[in-house]
């Protein structure tokens, strides 16, 4: 790597971690709660339930926060999630075992996420209207499918997938989760694609300049992002004994608020994978404890918007910080 691609890496990457103060804010929260209700972080049931919500917007935001950090915007990924946990249902009750079902309901994430991407770096479509419109013809077919209801699943070894427990608190769906905010977390901070895929979100025209190809890159990203909903609509189905065509709608929404919230670039060009897990936790730490303390759910919405409206204030005021340092060192 040159030292003029090194510095815009270091720039730009160092710009979107703010993990430790958030950090904080989450162990602020946890207190707030517990202090209210002590139940809150004491009752096993209601950690157990909180680890499971993380795990399905968890998964999605993996895709989600690599799409933003590349430049791109996806608001599909809730109907793709929705779409492929009808298509795996269907497949495992057709006979299918359920690892090739899996496979395929994966592929069909990624052929979602392929078409997204012609839509937006090859016809130069927007991308949250091109989203949106695939969104909708998603909802659309996966209601047309099923006719509106959801598909029952009778597969007791697709079950354990979302299911299985350990220690009586670490759901493997979770741990699913976890194990690939680390692998991406590593492929970000570690590998060449991960330092394009900051660059090209940063500054596109600097990063053609460079010789890198952006729309490769977020063509990569968006097939990506698809592909691993499809993985976290599987699970729930899974964890639902179903595949429900509505299950996953509205997840987008958390996914970026959970991303932006952890310090990931709005407009692309910066954050890291383990702030995107810290925004993760204190977001469904904020909601489940208004759950918790009996908000009715309606306030519930009101507070997922504050919460995303806050973090896109802060994300424009630390863009803009970033923006005039760059133009100053440079």
């Amino acid at each position: 790597m040159s030292v003029k691609k090194t510095a815009l890496y270091n720039k730009v990457f160092k710009s979107g971690s703010k993990a430790f103060p958030l950090l904080i804010v989450l162990i602020l929260v946890l207190i707030l709660f517990t202090s209210i209700r002590p139940q809150y972080l004491f009752n096993i049931d209601n950690l157990r339930g909180m680890l499971n919500a993380m795990s399905l917007t968890g998964t999605i935001a993996v895709g989600v926060a690599c799409l933003l950090i590349g430049g791109g915007m996806d608001l599909s990924v809730g109907a793709a999630g929705c779409f492929s946990g009808v298509v795996i249902a269907i497949l495992i009750q057709a006979g299918l075992p359920w690892l090739p079902a899996l496979i395929a309901a994966v592929i069909v994430g990624a052929a979602i996420g392929a078409f997204n991407a012609f839509l937006i770096e090859v016809m130069n479509f927007m991308g949250f209207i091109a989203t949106i419109g695939v969104s909708i013809m998603l909802q659309g077919l996966a209601n047309v499918i099923v006719g509106g209801k959801n598909i029952g699943i009778s597969n007791s070894s697709f079950f354990k997938l979302g299911t299985t427990t350990f220690f009586n608190l670490l759901s493997l769906p979770f741990l699913i989760m976890l194990a690939l905010m680390i692998i991406y977390g590593l492929i970000l901070s570690r590998t060449r694609f991960g330092r394009r895929m900051y660059m090209c979100g940063g500054n596109r025209m600097a990063a053609q300049m460079l010789g890198l190809k952006p729309r490769k890159v977020r063509t990569v990203l968006y097939i990506n992002s698809s592909a691993l909903s499809a993985l976290g609509g599987s699970i729930l189905a899974a964890r639902m004994r179903s595949g429900a065509p509505n299950a996953v709608l509205g997840q987008e929404f958390d996914a970026i608020t959970a991303s932006v919230l952890g310090g990931i670039a709005f407009m692309g060009g910066g954050g890291t994978m383990g702030g995107c897990f810290v925004g993760l936790a204190l977001l469904t730490a904020f909601k489940n404890g208004l759950t918790f303390l009996g908000v009715k759910s309606y306030w519930t919405v009101v507070a997922n918007g504050a919460i995303l409206i806050a973090a896109l204030i802060v994300d424009y005021f630390n863009t803009r910080s970033l923006n005039k340092r760059l133009h100053a060192e440079a």
